[in-house]
């Protein structure tokens, strides 16, 4: 009798892994990991031939999971939402290389790159070549700043 409990540990553990494959890591991780912690519990049991050990050892491992790993393995699978490429240039500062002015584009340097740029419509002025501008939006290669 003390041996099915752990058998039943590691049925219902192996039967959560693949739950969690079928639905193709729908829920984080979190099904195949407590399978692993039902499993490994389960495995335990069986090694020390006792059911208690089993138990204590799977809960055991579901607790340090939920309480204290969960989180750490959470925040290294979300994607943080970095901008790439162009994206990445709005917002910044850039200087002034060639007049900007209202319907007359000029070109302005970010970081290491000259761009052509436009001025935002709500923008009356020019801006002068050593002045700072900051990019509103980019289309294509012409950078709409202000």
């Amino acid at each position: 009798m003390r041996n099915t409990v752990n058998w039943l540990l590691i049925g219902t553990g192996g039967i959560l892994i693949a739950v969690e494959v079928l639905l193709g890591a729908a829920t984080g991780f979190d099904l195949a990991l407590m399978g692993v912690s039902l499993t490994a519990g389960g495995g335990v049991g069986l090694f020390f031939h006792s059911t208690k050990v089993g138990l204590f050892s799977s809960g055991a491992l579901a607790f340090l999971y939920l309480g204290v790993l969960r989180n750490r393995i959470r925040s290294h699978m979300t994607a943080r939402n970095r901008p790439s490429n162009v994206d990445a240039l709005v917002g910044r500062t850039g200087v002034v290389t060639s007049r900007v002015a209202p319907n007359a584009p000029g070109q302005v340097k970010v970081g290491g790159d000259l761009w052509r740029a436009v001025l935002t419509p709500a923008d009356s002025g020019a801006r002068e070549p050593g002045e700072s501008v900051t990019v509103e939006s980019v289309e294509g290669v012409t950078l709409t700043v202000r």
